[in-house]
């Protein structure tokens, strides 16, 4: 059993430095919708994209006091869920609330019993996390239909215009100027909240090495510790290529694909990387097929791997494809006899098909075109989108109507929604 003196100090400790946090720059979301509901409010996310700072912002807007506690404290490591009616006699101890506020909540076994008691309760709960399979899987077994998740990603590029007081509604010559200024920022820095307001590329690195010795190393008891680092910077290096298990392994001199496919999943499952599936009505050839690899941050990537000029429309891929997951699609991507970068399926049904290229020319227009117009016919459509850096047109091709649009315009056009289930 925890102490409950130590356990008061610490919640005591912990609770000062959350009202005295900065609630920093408002994310895009409709905090009404959260509050007005007696749904648990779940934020899951990679480290240091900006959950605690989202519930302290939840905490701004709630009317009445709340409880607070944050897993991710060493003296909290032999904290377990026989310890939270400990928890509960602590907090009522010093005030009386019906708010929930816990960071960190996958570093406790179990936690998804006593989510569900208090929220039978009456409590309102929020809570972060920063593994999505781990969540994912506690929450379907105990707390189906109760519950909303929001998937926080770094800053989306209407965030970093708002954080530096840029108007993204006004496209004044001067202002355009601004706009396409921050985007080239975005595009090669990224998006983290605290590089975006110190530039610190120490802060990326850390960043990077927390998730993959606390969130994975250490939580999956990884013994081939050089072997998965080495994977994860291969990854990071290859990120926008087609890559199957067998060739990783091979590559990189693993014993098995077996090994590789596992280590692909605890990067996901932590956030720092996504597969993106080969679209197919066979879902056995979905999981075989080779898969595409992206990562969470194009700053983070920057400090990991190595760069070159070549790689600016591997960066632009890369940035969309975190967009279209930041506004919750289901995405794929599609190869016959020439590829198509992204599908967007909606029950069942590709609704949307979009190419990304750095610039549209006569070297690789017939090709992105092409790319395009099948993927379209494939999936009945009469439209598609190409997006680029610069160039902007529209024109129509084999029934096909093509817009070309500057992927700055269209990420500051497009509805802006986070991935709530």
């Amino acid at each position: 059993m925890f102490n409950l003196l130590r356990l008061e100090e610490v919640v005591a400790d912990q609770l000062a430095v959350f009202i005295r946090k900065n609630s920093g720059q408002e994310r895009l979301i409709d905090f009404s919708k959260y509050l007005d509901s007696k749904q648990i409010v779940i934020v899951s996310g990679i480290r240091r994209s900006g959950k605690s700072t989202l519930l302290k912002q939840f905490s701004e807007k709630l009317s009445g006091d709340f409880y607070y506690i944050n897993f991710d404290d060493e003296r909290l490591m032999d904290f377990e869920v026989s310890d939270f009616d400990s928890l509960l006699t602590v907090w009522r101890k010093s005030r009386l609330s019906k708010n929930i506020f816990i960071d960190e909540i996958q570093n406790v076994d179990k936690w998804e019993r006593f989510i569900r008691r208090v929220y039978e309760e009456g409590y309102k709960v929020f809570i972060t996390g920063s593994n999505a399979k781990l969540l994912s899987s506690e929450l379907s077994t105990h707390l189906t239909g109760r519950y909303f998740k929001i998937e926080l990603y770094p800053f989306s590029f209407k965030e970093v215009l708002l954080f530096n007081s840029i108007d993204s509604s006004i496209l004044s010559s001067d202002n355009r100027v601004e706009i396409i200024k921050k985007f080239d920022d975005y595009l090669i820095s990224g998006g983290f909240p605290e590089f975006i307001k110190y530039g610190d590329e120490e802060f990326l690195k850390r960043t990077y090495e927390d998730v993959v010795y606390k969130d994975i190393i250490t939580r999956f008891g990884i013994r081939e510790v050089s072997a998965f680092r080495e994977m994860s910077n291969f990854l990071f290096t290859n990120f926008t290529k087609p890559i199957g298990y067998h060739s990783i392994a091979k590559t990189l001199g693993m014993k098995s694909p077996v090994s590789a496919r596992n280590y692909v999943g605890f990067l996901q499952e932590s956030y720092l990387v996504f597969e993106l599936f080969k679209y197919d009505y066979s879902l056995k050839k979905q999981f075989t097929s080779d898969k595409k690899i992206y990562v969470i941050d194009n700053g983070m990537r920057n400090t990991i791997a190595f760069s070159f000029s070549e790689d600016r429309g591997r960066f632009l891929e890369n940035l969309v494809f975190i967009e279209l997951k930041r506004r919750g699609h289901d995405v794929y991507f599609s190869k016959g006899k020439s590829e198509c970068d992204f599908l967007i399926k909606e029950k069942n049904k590709v609704v949307s098909v979009i190419q990304v290229c750095y610039s549209l020319e006569k070297e690789n227009e017939e090709r992105e075109i092409n790319g395009l117009i099948e993927a379209a016919n494939r999936n009945g459509l009469d439209n598609g989108l190409i997006l680029t850096y610069g160039n902007e047109k529209e024109f129509k091709q084999d029934d096909v109507i093509i817009k070309v649009v500057p992927t700055w315009k269209w990420l500051l056009e497009n509805d802006y929604m986070l991935n709530i289930n």
